[in-house]
């Protein structure tokens, strides 16, 4: 991703531009020559801020505390973000109900966490056959996860196997 670039004092390349001060205050529309030279009686720099204005607004200000500035909130914008992940569990057709029971908890777990779970219902040999009780397995998730989970992607053959995709539910805040 390419950053975007901004323009300071001489690569500035309008005729007049409107002027803020560092105080934030107008200075009104100036050529480009009387804004940098305000800018250098200052010991500051001339920052292009809005270049697609008629005229270009810019400026004046210390460019190192303004890139300083930026980087932080950067950074804090990117500490907020969730990442989440997506957690699978795996049974077969014939998985005991005390076993589904126990893979449920797990999957619930994932769910408070923030995460996407992933249901597999794994087929070897002529099990294939008896697609019924992976469907009823994975049904049978769904309604125990339903006060918390949402089906994301409904039961789908891929293969050998078949898959189920909940989300959590949105809380209302």
């Amino acid at each position: 991703m390419a950053k975007p670039t901004v323009n300071i004092n001489q690569t500035i390349r309008a005729k007049e531009v409107r002027v803020v001060g560092a105080e934030s205050e107008q200075l009104g529309i100036l050529p480009l020559r009387e804004a940098l030279a305000l800018a250098e009686s200052q010991q500051l720099d001339l920052v292009e801020v809005s270049p697609t204005a008629v005229p270009p607004v810019c400026r004046i200000m210390d460019y190192g505390k303004f890139k300083y500035q930026q980087a932080k909130k950067l950074a804090e914008a990117k500490k907020k973000q969730v990442q989440v992940e997506l957690k699978e569990v795996k049974l077969r057709p014939k998985t005991d109900t005390h076993d589904l029971e126990f893979k449920v908890k797990h999957v619930r777990r994932f769910l408070e966490e923030g995460n996407k779970a992933k249901i597999t219902v794994v087929f070897r040999g002529r099990e294939i056959t008896h697609q019924e009780l992976g469907m009823a397995a994975l049904e049978k998730f769904a309604s125990e996860l339903a006060d918390i989970a949402l089906v994301e992607v409904r039961q789908k053959m891929e293969g050998r196997s078949m898959f189920m995709i909940v989300a959590p539910k949105v809380k209302a805040k």
